[in-house]
């Protein structure tokens, strides 16, 4: 998603330069910059960084800046949203929701628009929205929405103040996060999103350490806070407050205790509320313009260091002869079509850790299952002294649904150990194609290749899954309640023919089942994540390779026609490149 999903009415902000000459004319400025760099960049052909700087202007000239909503699914962070806005704009639930970023704005009206990927905007109903931006939905983005905008009506945003709410964390670079670490950039200040249990988690960590280094005000906001005791809470902020200040090495500010969802039915104490609402229009009246000045110089750094690389490349391939451009280019193939056997090698390596890590997870299943229908066992008794029990049907569906309790009880806690275990064989297995692929930058690095000033010096380090968890528990509603008319009769007499144990023993029966079905659920969850996660990485690979490439060999399509013109024109082409990295250094 680039900047800014696109530039609408001026806000009320914008509006009201007036009385502040100096601020307007910095805004101004910045902005007239970012167009000039967009005409530019637009002359180079590069138009992605012509359109990103449109955009940034566009917000720029308005006075708008991006506070994104981030954490881990689950925190609530949708439900904060509806509540500090005042209005139902994003979809709730109590699964992964967001799919793509959403940018809520200020507007007369709610309205609502998404993004497509070819950037065009289509203009949407409010109740069509979870079409585009939910998980369940629009699944790992698959109708290509690049960004969606709402427009509401809420005072808090009326001076130019946007809230991001952005995809939550299964691992921070998993599934459609890798959306919300695509939109780090852009975040000028974050409300960070976590809870008391569990407190933050070490993905979460990760994710406000890349947000913190990029800016200063980050409002820490502890959701939830009407589901645990003060002491878990306190607790909680201890420990949060201690973690993010050994991460990011400064003092964090008050951390906020709320509950969105009382604040939504406008019921309950309203604990650290006001506290909150006051910190955010300190953040706009305190630092609002110098968020907006902060957004505009960076976004001349990025883009500006985007073109120069290009114009690098353009002058460099103009300069010299065409069969040394030739040369490299056949290099570059060369050493691609050598990462890809080793790719190819490597899968193959991988075929043999496959069976090793479904071997590793077949007997932790075995181990997990023998303790598992032990306890359950137990637990179902237990609780079966303490049931109320009723005619046959009744008694029938009360254990079946007693069998469920148990076994969900029991295995999905158990998911969370088996999803560590398996990032940690993921991120082993991951880290000999990282490897790979960053020996293979190297080699290009080192034979001189200066298209590599446009790429990423080197591939990070595996964090976690790339795609998310799509485990669901399986209840067997079908046979927990039979539909069967004969099954219902049978069940009305059983109890007087001293046939409650023989419904008993089915319920027992379906426990097993249960906890059988389930936990082989779990461990196809984590082996497919992990053979999906790999396939991720390497085509990540691969296109990083093909991309230094294209970027090559575009200049060199671009040098064959000017030569092609002669001296004069080359010279020419040489000298117009040179005013634009000169204009260009000055623009940043």
């Amino acid at each position: 998603m680039n900047s800014d999903p696109g530039g609408c009415e001026m806000s009320e902000s914008a509006q009201d330069y007036d009385s502040l000459p100096t601020e307007t004319s910095a805004s101004v400025d910045g902005a007239s910059r970012l167009m000039r760099l967009a005409d530019l960049a637009a002359e180079l052909g590069a138009e992605p960084v012509a359109e990103e700087a449109r955009e940034l202007a566009a917000r720029v000239s308005e006075g708008r800046f991006y506070v994104a909503c981030v954490g881990q699914f689950k925190r609530g962070k949708s439900t904060l949203l509806n509540a500090l806005v005042g209005h139902e704009v994003v979809p709730t639930g109590f699964v992964p929701v967001t799919a793509v970023p959403t940018v809520i704005r200020f507007g007369d009206r709610l309205q609502a628009r998404v993004r497509m990927r070819d950037g065009s905007w289509r203009d949407i109903a409010m109740r069509d929205l979870k079409k585009y931006v939910t998980e369940e939905l629009n699944p790992e983005n698959r109708n290509g929405v690049d960004g969606a905008e709402v427009f509401a009506p809420s005072p808090l945003l009326s001076s130019g103040m946007c809230f991001v709410d952005t995809p939550g964390l299964g691992s921070v670079f998993g599934g459609n996060t890798a959306t919300t670490q695509a939109f780090i950039p852009h975040i000028d200040a974050a409300l960070v999103v976590v809870g008391a249990d569990p407190p933050i988690a070490g993905e979460e960590l990760a994710l406000v350490e890349a947000v913190g280094k990029q800016v200063q005000d980050l409002i820490l906001i502890i959701n939830k806070a009407d589901r645990t005791t003060d002491a878990e809470r306190a607790a909680a902020v201890k420990f949060t407050r201690e973690m993010l200040e050994k991460r990011l090495h400064r003092p964090m500010g008050e951390v906020f205790e709320v509950s969105a969802a009382e604040r939504m039915e406008n019921r309950g104490p309203l604990r650290d509320w006001e506290k909150l609402l006051a910190g955010l229009h300190h953040l706009v009246e305190d630092s609002g313009r110098n968020l907006v000045r902060a957004a505009c110089g960076r976004g001349l750094q990025r883009l500006s260091e985007q073109l120069l690389a290009i114009i690098s490349e353009d002058r460099d391939a103009l300069q010299r002869p065409i069969e040394e451009s030739e040369r490299r280019i056949a290099l570059m193939k060369e050493t691609i079509s050598e990462a890809e056997r080793s790719m190819r090698e490597l899968n193959f390596l991988f075929m043999a850790e496959q069976q090793r890590i479904s071997n590793l997870f077949l007997e932790r299943r075995r181990w997990f299952f023998r303790s598992a229908w032990t306890e359950s066992q137990a637990a179902f008794i237990e609780e079966l002294r303490t049931t109320q029990l009723g005619f046959g049907p009744h008694d029938r569906r009360r254990l079946m649904r007693l069998a469920q309790d148990v076994s969900r009880h029991k295995v999905l806690p158990w998911l969370k150990p088996e999803q560590e275990e398996g990032e940690r064989q993921y991120r082993a297995v991951a880290l000999r194609f990282v490897e790979m692929g960053n020996n293979f930058l190297k080699k290009l690095a080192d034979a001189g290749l200066s298209e590599l000033t446009r790429m990423p010096h080197a591939l990070d380090p595996e964090k976690g899954f790339r795609v998310r968890s799509r485990f669901t528990f399986e209840d067997f509603i079908g046979t927990a309640q039979p539909p069967s008319p004969l099954r219902w009769i049978a069940d009305v007499f059983l109890p007087f023919v001293g046939g409650r144990k023989l419904i008993t023993n089915e319920a027992r029966e379906f426990l097993y089942y249960l906890l059988e079905v389930n936990s082989a659920r779990v461990q196809n969850d984590v082996f497919n994540r992990i053979q999906e996660s790999r396939g991720h990485l390497e085509v990540e690979i691969r296109k990083l390779l093909h991309e230094i490439s294209r970027i090559a060999e575009q200049a060199l399509d671009g040098a064959r026609k000017v030569k092609e013109e002669g001296t004069p024109a080359v010279q020419a082409a040489i000298e117009r490149l040179n005013s634009f990295e000169q204009e260009l250094s000055t623009l940043v």
